[in-house]
């Protein structure tokens, strides 16, 4: 891209340096920096990367809890053309020594506190020959060492915006996580709408109390960060640390789930701390009086349909007036359709993959060449997510795409037929796989597990379906089991295919 035309995260900070002098850009514990030192410490950073042998596209990999040092190795990835990557700082040593082996990276910069065994039993298990740099602690190699003895002149290096700039690893699905890699244009249009939608300006004060290696919360602090407001950081929940810093910082925005809820009401219930300055969801009458009810966009009509993949929100609830669907309508910046098998816009009302384009979704996986190609099939991204466009076109959220089930010329998702049994009120939990059908090529056959107590007969299902979605999605038979074979979490379809005789899977047989 022209530069002219250009603009990373980088050029962000560099233009928050001279717009808002005296602006505060993050809190962490003791330490508190201005826009103007928190670029000139990622200046050193960077050329501290560089120096350590990152060059453009490397990875820097965090291993630590939520720190201002994380924004500031963000940025420096930005500022040097590396791509920056946060791992779960709760995952096992072997799992930190898979992001290890998979990322490659030239820097890590780890912690001691609270996870230091555990990230030393990653570098041995994964025999990492990066360059490590310790960020909490004072010795002579450690981070703030590093980052006072590095040059501060600012890097010359043109940085094109369409790059990759930040790795998030999503979900293990196909047995093992994938590195989503994120541009500095799809972290900046999402910053921009979060920012719209929860009314975030250069004075929102954003609590970085949930997990930075998770796009829930980086979304807002992006959005906070874009729009030159500070960013607070602590680094785990702990609901008297959190009253203390949203009463102490004026706190505007936070990431609290409800059990925290539940801690911040009965630590404060006396009113020991001012929490009137966070603005956040409405809860129980006590709840409301503590706090400041938000009443943004994002607050009436939160949430929507999204993965990490597109940064976050593919769609909101908040965007273009009500809507019957439910997953609201697309992002403004988004370009979304429901597809069939073979990549054709499904007509509305009919269940097909959801499938994106538009300048927040990702530029691949790393290292999944295989992988990027199926989901990158057609020039479009495609979610491994079911959806529905609505009559009104706004769009609802199905489930996640499993096995296809072909019936004569008809393509019937299970996760769909799953979630209309679910809804029968002695249902429990449902699982639906195909079986070969010398007619119809397959047949749908329901297994199925009812709530205590209650009962209900494979006709009941049957007609239930039938009421409810095209006839030709009904299974044909159903069978009723005490409890549905898993593997971890997820359903075991192919115990219930050996079981019950499943097959003939398109593509499969």
């Amino acid at each position: 891209m022209d530069p002219i035309h250009a603009l990373t995260l980088a050029d962000v900070l560099a233009e928050h340096r001279r717009s808002y002098p005296d602006q505060t850009a993050v809190v962490c514990r003791d330490d508190r920096y201005t826009y103007p030192e928190l670029d000139a410490r990622v200046t050193r950073l960077s050329n501290a990367f560089r120096a350590a042998g990152v060059g453009t596209g490397d990875g820097i990999l965090w291993l630590g809890q939520n720190c201002h040092r994380l924004l500031e190795c963000l940025l420096a990835a930005a500022r040097c053309g590396s791509v920056f990557c946060a791992a779960n700082w709760r995952q096992t040593a072997q799992e930190m020594a898979f992001v290890l082996e998979d990322l490659q990276p030239s820097v890590v910069v780890w912690q001691e506190e609270e996870i230091g065994p555990t990230v030393r039993e990653a570098r041995e298990l994964a025999a990492s020959t990066s360059t490590w740099i310790r960020h909490d602690t004072g010795e002579p190699d450690g981070y703030e060492a590093v980052v006072a003895s590095a040059a501060p002149d600012e890097p010359v290096d043109e940085i094109g915006p369409a790059s990759p700039v930040l790795q998030m690893y999503t979900a293990a699905f196909s047995g093992r996580p994938n590195g989503a890699l994120l541009s500095h244009t799809a972290i900046i249009v999402q910053a921009l709408m979060m920012a719209r939608l929860q009314e975030i300006d250069w004075d929102y004060v954003y609590l970085n109390s949930g997990p930075l290696f998770h796009v829930a919360t980086l979304m807002t602090t992006m959005a906070t960060f874009q729009l030159a407001g500070t960013n607070v950081f602590t680094p785990r929940v702990d609901a008297e640390e959190l009253c203390r810093l949203i009463e102490s910082e004026r706190c505007t925005g936070a990431f609290l789930i409800g059990p925290t809820l539940d801690q911040v009401l009965d630590i404060n219930r006396g009113g020991r701390y001012d929490l009137k300055s966070l603005r956040t969801f409405a809860g129980r009458a006590e709840w409301n009086e503590m706090i400041t009810v938000d009443t943004s966009p994002w607050a009436r009509r939160p949430a929507g349909y999204g993965q990490t993949e597109v940064m976050g929100m593919l769609t909101f609830n908040a965007v273009g007036g009500p809507a019957t669907g439910t997953a609201g309508r697309p992002s403004p910046v988004s370009r979304v359709r429901i597809v069939d098998p073979e990549g054709n816009e499904v007509p509305p009302g009919e269940v097909g993959e959801i499938v994106a384009r538009g300048p927040t979704v990702m530029t691949g996986y790393h290292r999944r060449p295989e992988i990027n190609a199926e989901r990158q099939a057609g020039g479009w991204h495609h979610t491994n997510d079911l959806g529905r466009r609505e009559p009104d076109g706004s769009i609802s959220f199905v489930g996640p795409k499993t096995r296809l089930i072909k019936s004569a010329a008809e393509n019937i998702y299970p996760a769909e037929v799953e979630g209309c049994i679910a809804r029968h009120p002695a249902v429990a939990e449902a699982a639906v796989i195909g079986v070969p059908d010398p007619t119809w090529n397959q047949s749908l056959k329901a297994v199925v597990v009812l709530r205590d107590g209650a009962s209900a007969s494979a006709e009941d299902i049957i007609e239930h379906c039938r009421a409810s979605i095209a006839s030709y999605k009904k299974p044909r038979t159903v069978e009723f089991v005490d409890r549905l074979p898993r593997q971890g979490f997820a359903v075991d379809y192919d115990a219930l295919d050996a079981r019950f005789g499943g097959g003939g899977y398109p593509g499969r047989g």
